[in-house]
């Protein structure tokens, strides 16, 4: 089971990601993922995800690197756990822009 939310916060908009995101939820997360286009800012939060599989990924890194080129400031705040594992195996932890917490997110995103 999973969900994809977006919420306004400030100037942000959030997408907040649940639960096991795989090749079931890569359609919703590319959804919300073009939702947050034109936004000034965003905040991919992943803190609730138990589970992330190669597909989903794949459209975090897409959707990122799409919004980054479409002139919006972009931040990832990773889930804890096995969940985490994924983007560092890939070592996406590294090139990824990437907060410690929601707040760190927001707080990067007004500098």
């Amino acid at each position: 089971m999973h969900a994809v939310d977006i919420e306004q916060r400030g100037r942000a908009r959030v997408l907040l990601g649940s639960g096991e995101l795989d090749a079931y939820a890569a359609p919703d997360l590319r959804e919300a993922f073009e939702a947050l286009r034109g936004a000034p800012s965003a905040v991919a939060d992943l803190t609730r995800v138990s589970f992330m599989d190669s597909t989903a990924l794949g459209v975090i890194v897409r959707g990122v690197r799409a919004l980054d080129e479409a002139g919006t400031r972009v931040q990832v705040v990773l889930p804890a756990g096995s969940a985490r594992r994924i983007f560092e195996i890939t070592t996406l932890d590294r090139v990824l822009p990437v907060a410690a917490t929601h707040e760190a997110a927001l707080s990067a995103l007004d500098d």
